[in-house]
C-alpha cells in the first residue's frame, strides 16, 4: 500500500520522454502571444484573444507529415475552429439549448476526428471554443466579426507553419505517408461519442444552474478528463488536474502579486504557453500547475481581475473540481466493458427493428 502511495508520487513529478519536435512549444507561444502584443499596442484585447484563441491551431501542425499534408491539416483544422465558434455564438441566445447543441456538438466533432484518426489534442479544441463561444452573450451582428478575427489567428498560426515547414523541409526526413485510417466498430465510437456529448452537455447546464460567471470551464475541464486513453488514467487525470490546478492557484496568485500591468501579463502568458507546451506531452500534472494560471490571465486580461483576485481564484478552482469529477464519471461509462457491451447490443437490435421497418 505504502510502495503503491510513493509510485504515485513519484508519478506526478516524473518526466516522459517525447519524440515532439521541440520547435513546436515556441511556434505555440508566438501563436498565442503575437495577437495579444497587438491587442495590447491597439488597446483592444478583446479582438486580440480571439485572435489567440485561433492561434492554438498550431498545436495541429505535425513537421513527420510531408510539407503539402501538414500544411492542408492546419487549414483544414483552421475551418473547424471557425466552425466551432459559429456553432456556439449562433446558439449562445438560450442556456438550455446552447448546452444541448453543445452535447451533440462534442457527440459530432469526436465522431470524426475518431473517424479519421486526429492524433493528438484531437477534439478537444474544437470543443473548447465551442463551449467558451456558448457562453458568451448573443449578438448577432458581432458574430461575423468575432469569426473574422478567430480566422486571422489561425492564418497567422498557418503563416508561421508554412515559415517553419520552408526553414527545416531540408533537415527533416518526413518518413510518415498520410493515410486516412478508419477506426474498427463504429458502435463503438458512437457509444463513446454519446457518451462525451451527454456528459458535455451537462457539465454546461451545471454551470448555468450554479449560475458561474464563466461555466465554459466546466465542461473543458469535464473534456480533459475524458481524454484518458483508459479508465485508470482517467482517474489519474482527474487526480493531476484537481492536484495541478490547487498548485497552479497558488502560482496564479504569486504572478499577480508582481504582474499588474497589461504588458507584464502579456509576457508572462507567453512563457506560460511555452511552458505548458514542454511539459504537456512530458508530464501532465505538472503542465496543468502552468495551464491554471495562464488560462485565468487570458480570461481576465484587460480587466480588472486584480482587485478581485481571491473570487477569481476559488472559483476557477471550484469549476475546474466539478467539471474533473464529472469527467472522471464519463470516463467510467466509456471504459465499463459491461455498459459498453449492452449499449452495442441496443444498437444492434435497433439497427435490426429499422431495416425491418
Amino acid at each position: 500500500m505504502l510502495n503503491s502511495v510513493v509510485d504515485k508520487i513519484k508519478s506526478f513529478f516524473e518526466l516522459k520522454k517525447s519524440k515532439r519536435s521541440r520547435h513546436i512549444p515556441f511556434l505555440a507561444s508566438l501563436c498565442v502571444a503575437i495577437p495579444l502584443f497587438l491587442a495590447l499596442y491597439f488597446d483592444n484585447f478583446g479582438k486580440g484573444l480571439m485572435a489567440s484563441l485561433g492561434g492554438l491551431v498550431i498545436l495541429y501542425y505535425q513537421p513527420n507529415l510531408s510539407f503539402g499534408r501538414r500544411m492542408l491539416t492546419l487549414l483544414i483544422c483552421s475551418l473547424g475552429f471557425t466552425f466551432s465558434l459559429g456553432i456556439g455564438l449562433s446558439f449562445s441566445f438560450n442556456p438550455y439549448v446552447s448546452a444541448v447543441v453543445l452535447g451533440f456538438f462534442a457527440m459530432g466533432i469526436h465522431l470524426v476526428t475518431t473517424y479519421f484518426k486526429i492524433k493528438p489534442p484531437g477534439n478537444f479544441f474544437f470543443i473548447m471554443i465551442a463551449s467558451m463561444a456558448s457562453c458568451q452573450s448573443y449578438n448577432l451582428e458581432m458574430i461575423p466579426e468575432k469569426i473574422g478575427f478567430l480566422f486571422l489567428g489561425t492564418m497567422l498560426a498557418c503563416f508561421l507553419a508554412l515559415c517553419h515547414g520552408l526553414l527545416t523541409i531540408k533537415k527533416e526526413q518526413t518518413t510518415e505517408i498520410f493515410t486516412i485510417q478508419i477506426k474498427k466498430g463504429k458502435f463503438v465510437s458512437l457509444i463513446d461519442s454519446i457518451v462525451i456529448g451527454v456528459f458535455i452537455a451537462i457539465s454546461l447546464l451545471v454551470g448555468y444552474l450554479l449560475e458561474m460567471k464563466n461555466p465554459y470551464w466546466i465542461p473543458i475541464s469535464c473534456l480533459a478528463i475524458l481524454q484518458g486513453i483508459s479508465k485508470q488514467h482517467v482517474w489519474e487525470r482527474m487526480l493531476h488536474r484537481i492536484v495541478g490546478t490547487f498548485i497552479g492557484i497558488g502560482l496564479c496568485w504569486i504572478i499577480l502579486l508582481f504582474c499588474d500591468t497589461p504588458l507584464s501579463i502579456c509576457i508572462t502568458i507567453f512563457v506560460l504557453q511555452y511552458l505548458v507546451e514542454v511539459l504537456i506531452v512530458k508530464n501532465y500534472a505538472l503542465a496543468i500547475i502552468f495551464i491554471t494560471p495562464m488560462t485565468i490571465l487570458l480570461a481576465e486580461i484587460g480587466s480588472s481581475f486584480t482587485a478581485n483576485t481571491e473570487i477569481i481564484v476559488s472559483a476557477r478552482f471550484l469549476d475546474i473540481a466539478i467539471g474533473s469529477i464529472l469527467g472522471a464519471l464519463g470516463g467510467w461509462f466509456i471504459y465499463n466493458q459491461r455498459f459498453k457491451h449492452k449499449a452495442t447490443q441496443q444498437l444492434r437490435k435497433t439497427r435490426v427493428m429499422m431495416r425491418k421497418k
